[in-house]
Formats: structure tokens, C-alpha cells, sequence
């Protein structure tokens, strides 16, 4: 995975802090906007399970601090639903100028009735997925409890949410009164996803079927069963994250991996606008080669040398393996660590020469077991003996011709 923190502006001219997750080994497919519950920050520990499993499916996650809240700019007690609404907004079109419009939306509480609402005006959205959802943006509302009265006569109360204080203003409560998210939903013409706990005691199960029961299809729910409403257990986030990743393939567009034949034992694939990244079929598996980045590479995978390395590596230990079954030896594990470099040549007579250079491969092994100083002996000599180790001794030759 990669991390890079990101900085945006909302449409009030402050600036918004976010953490933009991409895939260790593609550019993401997709692109998803993660908007987090109320008071809550982008590093709520659940906020970042469920992006991460996304990113292991190949999505790019942008999570964010919406106005007056973590890293970014802004007073919360001046802020509002619809103000979040707008932040929403100002980040999908962060991420369409600099890298590409999002296509998956995610909504956390108070934050996925945020969504269903922004979804309405970010047109590249097609999917969107709320987790513990309040059907009414008042919902939240109960949770000010005493202090409604508060700030309705005074026009603002401070507030203690999860040990931190809020000051909350009479427009806050004004603005989610106006607010019908059943409504939305029934026009929202976007497919949706609708995630929710029977246990949640902050946003009653009761919520879920009222938006499942406005959207129009197509529409999915997942019950949550067990979890608690900010998904404190590990377990219950990344399974979320999972499910989204899952069900919203079905509506975003995801490039097929090219179907590569070939009557050889390997073949490479690379076009003009992937940089050094190599698709590759090795016998029926496949996989990705790269380049470093200092290089040009984006380093989705191995290099071709570090291919040629595990190689060497896969064979020792093999061949090491093979011969102590034979023999009936106690080897209980074994690992053969590989690197390449161009070195000089032993007992040169001219070093300062290039061609006083050649090709080195440095190979450590670390074995584990019941043994013997002669029997370890031995598989150190066998280990010189594997295929692929003699084949780089050997005289080769690349035969090449025009397919």
C-alpha cells in the first residue's frame, strides 16, 4: 500500500487534510471517496481497515477530515450536514483533477447519510455503500440528548461526544431538519449498499430498513451481525471493507487482466503508457514485473534481475530439500537468501577495468534442524548442484525470432 497525505480546499476556502491509499502492486482501477462518522476523525481505526482491504482489491481510497474536525481547517461548531455534503463534493472533484474521478462512494454513520446526499451532484459516482446509517440526518439528534433545550434557546450548547467537547449551534439542528434522506434514496438511481448491525444501539437496525426499503434496485444489505456501531473490533472492519470491495465490482468498470497465451513457458506483455510495468504469464500463473521507481519503474513487482534471483533462491531450496528427503535427514526448515550485483572478479590483476566486472549472485542459506557439521556440509555442496545454478554457469544461448 501506498500513503501519501493529501490537502484540498472546500467551497468555503478551507483546507481539508486527507490520506490518499493507493495499491502496492497496480494503479487502482477505481477511485473511492471514505466519509467518516460524526465528530469522527479519517484515522478511526475502522476508517482505515475498510480502506485498507479496498486497497488491496485494487481501489485507490481517499479518507478525509471533514471541516473542524483532525488535521483540517475550520471551526465544527460553525459547521453543518450540508457542509459536509460540500466537502464530499470538493473531494471528488480533488481526486478527478488530480487523478481520477471516483467511482465508489463510502459513508460511515452520520457520514453515509452524507453520501447518499452528495452522490446526487458527483455524477462519476455509481456505486455508494453507508455503514450504520441514520435514515433521518436528525437522527443524531438523540445523541445531544439535555442539550437540545440548550440550544434552542441559546442558539449553541457544548457538548461532550466520546471524550472530546463540541459546541453545537441552533443551525446544525435547523439544517438537519430539513434534510429527507428516504427521499433521496428514491431517486437516487445509483446502486447501493446498505450495511448495519441488529446490535447497533447508536443508530437502531430500524434505520437500514427504512433506506433499503426507499432505495429502488439495485439495492443489497448485509447485516452486520455482532458488530458495534464504530466497528471497534478488527475483525468486523476489515470483513466490511471486504464486502464493499466485493460488491461494488459488480458496479464499477474494472479493466480484465490481458488473457496472455503462448506456446513458451513465459511470456511478457508491455504496453506504451504502463511505464516498465510487465504483465507476465509464468507457466499458469501470473504475475507483474517492474522496475524500481528511482528508475522510471513504478515497482508494482519484482525486477527482471530480482526475478532471475528468486529463481536461483526457489531452486536451492528445493534441490536442498529434495536430496535430505532422500537421505532422511532431519532438515526442519530452510531458507536461501539472494541478491544480485555486478562484482569484481576474484584475484583480479586490474581492477579499475569494467570487464574486470562480472555478474555475482550472493547467496546466504539459513537451515534449521537436527544436524550434523558433515551433513550440513553437504547441503551446502548439493546447493551448487540446483538446476537453476548450474544452468548459470553453463554456456547459454537466447535464440530470438520474430513472432
Amino acid at each position: 500500500m501506498s500513503l501519501t497525505k493529501v490537502t484540498f480546499t472546500n467551497p468555503e476556502g478551507q483546507t481539508l487534510s486527507g490520506r490518499l491509499e493507493l495499491p502496492a502492486d497496480q494503479h487502482p482501477h477505481n477511485y473511492a471517496l471514505f466519509a467518516h462518522c460524526f465528530t469522527c476523525t479519517k484515522n478511526l481505526g475502522a476508517v482505515r481497515n475498510i480502506s485498507r482491504s479496498l486497497t488491496n482489491r485494487g481501489f485507490g481510497v481517499l479518507r478525509f477530515d471533514f471541516t473542524g474536525l483532525g488535521e483540517s481547517e475550520g471551526d465544527f461548531e460553525d459547521t453543518n450536514f450540508s457542509g459536509n455534503v460540500n466537502d464530499l463534493i470538493a473531494a471528488a472533484d480533488f481526486l478527478s483533477k488530480n487523478y481520477n474521478a471516483p467511482s465508489l462512494l463510502i459513508g460511515h454513520s452520520l457520514g453515509g447519510a452524507a453520501s447518499i446526499f452528495a452522490a446526487t451532484k458527483i455524477y462519476s459516482i455509481k456505486a455508494i455503500a453507508t455503514i450504520g446509517a441514520p435514515s433521518n440526518p436528525k437522527h443524531v439528534t438523540h445523541l445531544l440528548k439535555s442539550n437540545l433545550e440548550e440550544i434552542k434557546t441559546n442558539g449553541q450548547a457544548t457538548i461532550n461526544l466520546s471524550g472530546r467537547d463540541f459546541t453545537i449551534k441552533k443551525q446544525f439542528l435547523d439544517d438537519l431538519e430539513s434534510k429527507s434522506l428516504p427521499k433521496i434514496a428514491k431517486n437516487l438511481n445509483k446502486a447501493l449498499l446498505v450495511l448495519h448491525s441488529p446490535q447497533d444501539t447508536t443508530v437502531t437496525i430500524k434505520n437500514a430498513e427504512e433506506i433499503y426499503h426507499a432505495a429502488r434496485h439495485p439495492k443489497s444489505f448485509i447485516s452486520l451481525d455482532g458488530a458495534d456501531h464504530l466497528l471497534m473490533e478488527k475483525r468486523d472492519s476489515l470483513y466490511v471493507g471486504n464486502v464493499i470491495a466485493g460488491w461494488a465490482s459488480r458496479y464499477v468498470d474494472i479493466a480484465e487482466e490481458p488473457k496472455l497465451k503462448s506456446n513458451h513457458q513465459v511470456v511478457a506483455s508491455l504496453g506504451n503508457v504502463e511505464g516498465y510495468t510487465t504483465q507476465m504469464k509464468v507457466g499458469n500463473h501470473y504475475l507483474i514485473a517492474d522496475e524500481p521507481k528511482q528508475v522510471g519503474g513504478n515497482d508494482f513487482g519484482p525486477s527482471p534481475y530480482e526475478l532471475v534471483s528468486a529463481g536461483l533462491s526457489a531452486c536451492t531450496a528445493m534441490t536442498i530439500k529434495m536430496y535430505v528427503a532422500r537421505k532422511g535427514w532431519d532438515l526442519q526448515h530452510v531458507e536461501v537468501h539472494t541478491s544480485y550485483s555486478k562484482s569484481h572478479i576474484l584475484d583480479c590483476n586490474n581492477c579499475d577495468d569494467p570487464n574486470a566486472k562480472i555478474d555475482t549472485f550472493n547467496r546466504e542459506i539459513k537451515i534449521e534442524g537436527n544436524l550434523d557439521e558433515k551433513q550440513i556440509t553437504r547441503i551446502l555442496q548439493i546447493a551448487d548442484k540446483c538446476p537453476v545454478h548450474k544452468t548459470l554457469h553453463n554456456d547459454t544461448q537466447v535464440i530470438t525470432s520474430l513472432l
